[in-house]
């Protein structure tokens, strides 16, 4: 088999892609739903739909970012949006943090690890763009 090198194909083929997985997505919400309505939400999140549809989306946001970053029209300071950010990441997880204990029946130490995880997981997208415009600028 040959590769494609007419980039009119390519492009083509691209939005075929884009297309299956538009529909796959669909199916799965579908799947995700009709599940969530008979058996509930519980059920819903046991699935193992759930568990590609949540990887599939976080693997869409993640290859959009570096579209993104690319496609940026003035150039941002790369460490100072950073530090920005990590300062908003840290006040929004440390009211979680704060808030988690008067939920229910969770300790402070609970809210600890609550905000401590929200943070790693908010802050680990902000250092990939930190990344891709660092090896944008050289």
């Amino acid at each position: 088999m040959k590769r494609i090198t007419d980039e009119r194909l390519i492009l083509k083929n691209l939005k075929n892609v884009r297309n299956a997985y538009v529909i796959q997505t669909l199916g799965i919400l579908g799947i995700l739903g009709y599940d969530w309505i008979t058996k509930g939400s519980e059920v819903m999140h046991e699935s193992p739909l759930w568990l590609v549809f949540i990887i599939s989306t976080t693997a869409l946001a993640l290859f959009s970012m570096d579209i993104s970053v690319d496609h940026e029209v003035r150039k941002k300071a790369p460490k100072r949006s950073l530090i920005i950010s990590i300062v908003i990441i840290a006040l929004i997880s440390m009211a979680i943090g704060i808030f988690v204990p008067f939920t229910g029946k969770s300790g402070p130490i609970n809210g600890l690890i609550v905000g401590g995880i929200v943070f790693i997981c908010i802050l680990t997208p902000y250092i990939y763009i930190y990344y891709l415009r660092i090896k944008q600028q050289d």
